[in-house]
């Protein structure tokens, strides 16, 4: 019973779970981010090669 009270009391599991949590929300953050970065790159380069290839 000691144990399973001083696990619940325990604070060092708590911040390890917030710490990946807010990674987690980085993580989701640059990958949106890089999706639109790319999407946007990629749609550069086709109008380049476009106007290349009238000329």
């Amino acid at each position: 019973m000691r144990r399973l009270l001083k696990i619940i009391k325990d604070q060092q599991g708590a911040t390890a779970v917030e710490y990946g949590l807010i990674l987690a929300l980085i993580f989701l953050a640059m990958v949106g981010a890089l999706t639109t970065v790319a999407s946007t790159t990629t749609n550069m380069w086709n109008h380049v090669a476009t106007e290349v290839t009238s000329v």
